[in-house]
């Protein structure tokens, strides 16, 4: 069997392994499947009537509760490496010539894996409250493609804070950055309401562009610049999240 060979079926294995992890973890898929959609429906129908858009808020929303998603996931991802980091598993893989790409490449294969599943229960449910999204098969593909580079990056750089952390608490803190994003830029509320000094930082933060790309595409709205934004904001964050692991993997277990 070729070296490539090899490679492949180590990370089909740790793939397989990270997924079947996830699904034992009840706790945790539950709440990064669930809670999103949790939150959606209470600033629906808490919140929605006394928020002004332009639309049924319900419309508005979705976008920004897709990247929510996200960082709820991020921090199963976090401390499932931390967790491998500190338990000996790691030491046990290393004598069976597992690489570490794919050791993080199966956490993050699994993360992106249980956001899928968010976000299609988000959407379902959104669309079972009245969220009704443009039918054109190209603007999904191309909304699927910016949340698929979006949670990527945001995988790798969880797998990243996973491996920085010493304990799965602290992995868990240091996603919070990531969880809360979402809430100062547009995902909720237009950032035109927004206090000055706030409009600044929710305009051009990372964030922002992926959920006017999400809301744009889905929507059948202009989308401006905010793909090409989206795009080199989480190119460039992929591909330093992916060196960090690679830096960080090496120096725990060196």
């Amino acid at each position: 069997m070729s070296e490539l060979t090899l490679r492949g079926t180590r990370a089909v294995i740790m793939i397989d392994r990270c997924v079947r992890l996830s699904r034992r973890n009840l706790d945790a898929l539950l709440t990064s499947v669930l809670l999103p959609v949790i939150i959606m429906l209470l600033f629906v129908y808490l919140f929605g009537g006394a928020i002004e858009t332009g639309s049924a808020y319900v419309t508005y929303v979705v976008p920004g509760v897709l990247v929510l998603c996200t960082g709820f996931g991020a921090a199963g991802t976090a401390v499932s490496v931390t967790t491998d980091m500190t338990n000996g598993m790691i030491e046990r893989l290393r004598t069976m010539d597992v690489g570490a790409t794919s050791i993080i490449g199966g956490h993050v294969v699994a993360s992106v894996a249980r956001n899928m599943v968010s976000t299609v229960l988000v959407l379902a449910v959104a669309v079972g409250i009245g969220f009704r999204p443009a039918v054109e098969p190209l603007r999904w593909l191309a909304a699927a493609g910016v949340l698929l580079l979006f949670l990527l990056a945001i995988s790798w750089l969880s797998a990243a804070f996973g491996l920085l952390a010493r304990t799965p608490e602290a992995a868990s803190g240091y996603t919070f950055l990531v969880m809360f994003l979402p809430y100062p830029s547009s995902a909720f509320v237009p950032v035109e309401t927004m206090p000055s000094w706030l409009r600044g930082f929710a305009e051009n933060q990372p964030v922002t562009p992926v959920i006017e790309s999400l809301r744009g595409l889905l929507l059948d709205t202009p989308v401006g610049s905010a793909p090409a934004r989206a795009a080199a904001w989480y190119l460039g964050l992929l591909a330093i999240a992916v060196v960090l692991s690679a830096v960080l993997f090496r120096r725990r277990v060196a």
